[in-house]
């Protein structure tokens, strides 16, 4: 009859565990445009994850290394992969019974009016094992919405490596770009001291005034202190990169001297539609996505809240004997199956299942936005690369004009067919020009990287990741 009894119990658990509500999840849709507004050359090759090797920088190469081993950033996004690998452990561990064991020994003494004190040792072992039978799926969904937040984690760390990497390239470029600003001053300082030297030759022969000297003068301490900011600024950029990478600030340096060495690579893009599963920031907002369909599951599951309790406890006791002895011990067993409903919850329940669903509007509108960002920042980057090209060779031909304008400047002073301010207006020309080269070179190269970044870096989504 007991035997009959226990078959009856798990019959009734197993057809109550066959209840499980589903993960109601309808990926949200945004359709794609067919082509990019700004002209490129689509390939359906996917871009390299080590895309800052094309630029044929090893030094960039050696400070991302160092940034992805000690960037605190990385270091910070490597342990909330970690954290949320424990939470999901901890949520599949709902999906097991626990086991207990106790074991207690007792001695106590007893005093009566004839023999006065009598001791007496008793001991009690047991082993037991509890269940929360799941009847509407709760732990496996919610195990579900844990895998689901786990890789939005991990999307998370792809998301932060990426922008790490892209930091560090545009924070080095700034270095070697400021530093070849204070190559063009110097040279130009070194112009400005060497036709002060002119000036004052000519002027004590005679053939220049007092003014021209005054003004020349001027020319020379002007471009001295145009070194000051630069320097300053150069130190402030070395202390950023620094910072990037994980090291100390004070005392940091790189060995590249300016941009010439660095090459621009050609990007090559994919159709709009191929976004989605490129960038680690869209993936990481989509598996939040389907963590808040689990969450509402979870709290529609609790509108039933029928819960059963299976325990089996096994005990060994005795009031004659110890762990080493144990005399004629005593032995019984239970099985216990616990019933719970709540019948009010002052709508308690209800408003959990409300408040969830509201919260996953909010992520949809977040993926939707995500998005729309991504696809207006590859774009951004797509026009922002053919301009800053055009620009640097039109930037090129004009240095190149107006350089021979100042060697026919300095030829025409020399022989006294031109004056004083027209070489003055030739050299602040090309001093204006070659800064403006560097920066639209500069502009070039950050417009570059941001499209490697726009791109998602050459990051795919994992096709084991696919539910």
């Amino acid at each position: 009859m007991v035997k009959l009894h226990y078959l009856i119990i798990a019959t009734l658990v197993t057809l109550l565990a066959g209840c499980t509500l589903p993960i109601n999840h309808q990926p949200p849709e945004l359709p794609a445009p067919p082509a990019w507004d700004e002209t490129t050359a689509l390939t359906a090759q996917p871009l390299e994850k080590d895309w800052w090797r094309a630029f044929n920088s090893t030094e960039l190469e050696q400070l991302i290394a160092a940034s992805l081993s000690d960037s605190p950033d990385i270091r910070i996004a490597t342990e909330r992969v970690l954290q949320a690998e424990i939470a999901l452990r901890n949520t599949r561990a709902s999906l097991f019974p626990t086991l207990n064991l106790e074991a207690v020994t007792r001695t106590g003494r007893s005093y009566t009016s004839d023999s006065g004190s009598v001791s007496a040792e008793s001991s009690r072992a047991g082993l037991s094992i509890n269940y929360e039978i799941d009847i509407w799926g709760t732990n496996l969904v919610a195990w579900e919405g844990g895998k689901a937040s786990f890789a939005a984690t991990r999307h998370d760390y792809e998301a932060t490596r990426l922008s790490l990497v892209a930091g560090v390239a545009g924070a080095y470029w700034q270095v070697l770009a400021v530093r070849d600003r204070l190559a063009i001053a110097r040279r130009n300082l070194d112009i400005a001291e060497r036709l002060f030297a002119i000036v004052e030759a000519r002027y004590r022969y005679g053939a220049a005034t007092a003014l021209d000297v005054s003004r020349q003068r001027t020319a020379v301490m002007t471009q001295r202190d145009s070194l000051l900011p630069l320097e300053m600024q150069e130190r402030q950029l070395l202390r950023a990169l620094a910072l990037l990478i994980g090291n100390l600030p004070q005392g940091f340096d790189v060995n590249g001297q300016g941009l010439d060495d660095v090459l621009v690579p050609e990007v090559s893009t994919f159709l709009p539609g191929e976004l989605l599963i490129r960038r680690p920031d869209v993936a990481a907002a989509e598996e939040r996505l389907y963590a808040a369909s689990a969450n509402i599951a979870v709290a529609r599951a609790a509108l039933f809240p029928l819960k059963l309790n299976l325990g089996l406890s096994s005990l060994l006791s005795g009031s004659e004997f110890a762990f080493f002895g144990l005399g004629n011990p005593a032995h019984s067993a239970d099985l216990i199956l616990g019933m719970t409903r709540a019948l009010f919850d002052g709508g308690r329940l209800r408003g959990q299942v409300t408040s969830r669903e509201s919260e996953r509007r909010v992520l949809v509108e977040n993926w939707r936005k995500t998005v729309l960002i991504a696809l207006k920042e590859v774009d951004d980057a797509l026009g922002i690369v053919e301009r800053t090209r055009i620009q640097e060779q039109t930037q090129r031909a004009i240095r190149d004009e107006t350089a021979r304008s100042l060697e026919l400047s300095e030829l025409r002073f020399k022989e006294g067919s031109d004056g004083l301010t027209t070489l003055l207006d030739a050299q602040r020309n090309l001093f204006s020009v070659e800064d403006q080269l560097i920066q639209q070179r500069l502009s070039r190269l950050s417009a570059t990287v941001d499209l490697y970044k726009a791109l998602g870096g050459g990051w795919q989504t994992d096709p084991e990741d696919s539910r």
